[in-house]
């Protein structure tokens, strides 16, 4: 079908990512994905299997040396990049590293992963996303504006500098009829949880419970048609009223 929009997700084998795949592919888009991890062969989606990317984000070197390999994929068009991957290393217990406990490496491969990638990819995705007019979602988290007593330190700083990079983006490729937006999510109930969760649960979310992958899937997917065309540079709140 030659109309037929196209998705490309990163971190996609799990959580918040295979939801919105999944979500995706069952509106009718063509979805690739990228990550470090294989896909399960139990791959739900149409050609799943065939239009993944195995990258490791963590290599940049890398991510700009697939970018052709990409691009010839995609085939001149690109209407959604969701930029979902990322990482927030433990200590040996489990425990969130802070800054005494964080090395330069752990920075470094943090940041490469969860905003240098996400840069590299919509700088060498662009003429695609143009000629689309397409859309750039950045999935930040609420650890980039509040102290989060899972999420580290490197983590937290990424998140707030993808925040940042949402409005430099959506300023830059706005001009271009590329929107860029972002997405906070708080606690959504994956298999990436620490313990300890349900007590942020009952403490600290209006609500009183934690997201659906699927609740933050279909906003993805609203971000990505016509009825967000006026949404630009905006970072949405998905946590249940937890930042209030």
């Amino acid at each position: 079908m030659t109309d037929q929009r196209t998705l490309l997700l990163t971190g996609a084998s799990r959580g918040i990512g295979h939801a919105t795949v999944k979500y995706f592919s069952a509106a009718g888009w063509r979805v690739f994905t990228a990550s470090r991890q294989d896909l399960g062969e139990g791959c739900p989606w149409a050609e799943g299997l065939a239009n993944h990317i195995h990258l490791d984000l963590g290599n940049v070197e890398e991510v700009q040396n697939r970018l052709a390999e990409i691009r010839e994929k995609l085939g001149g068009r690109l209407d959604a990049l969701v930029n979902n991957a990322g990482m927030s290393p433990k200590g040996t217990e489990g425990e969130r590293l802070g800054v005494l406990e964080s090395d330069y490496a752990t920075w470094l491969n943090v940041f490469n992963v969860n905003i240098f990638s996400t840069a590299l990819l919509a700088r060498g995705l662009f003429e695609e996303l143009k000629t689309a007019r397409g859309s750039v979602i950045n999935v930040t988290s609420i650890a980039g504006s509040r102290v989060h007593p899972f999420a580290g330190v490197a983590y937290a700083c990424s998140k707030a500098a993808l925040s940042a990079l949402t409005r430099e983006m959506a300023h830059d490729f706005g001009p271009h009829g590329v929107r860029v937006n972002a997405i906070a999510p708080g606690e959504i109930d994956t298999s990436i949880l620490s313990a300890g969760t349900e007590l942020i649960v009952e403490r600290s979310i209006p609500m009183k419970r934690m997201g659906k992958p699927e609740e933050v899937a279909a906003l993805v997917h609203f971000l990505c048609t016509n009825g967000a065309s006026y949404i630009n540079g905006a970072e949405i709140h998905v946590n249940g009223g937890q930042h209030v």
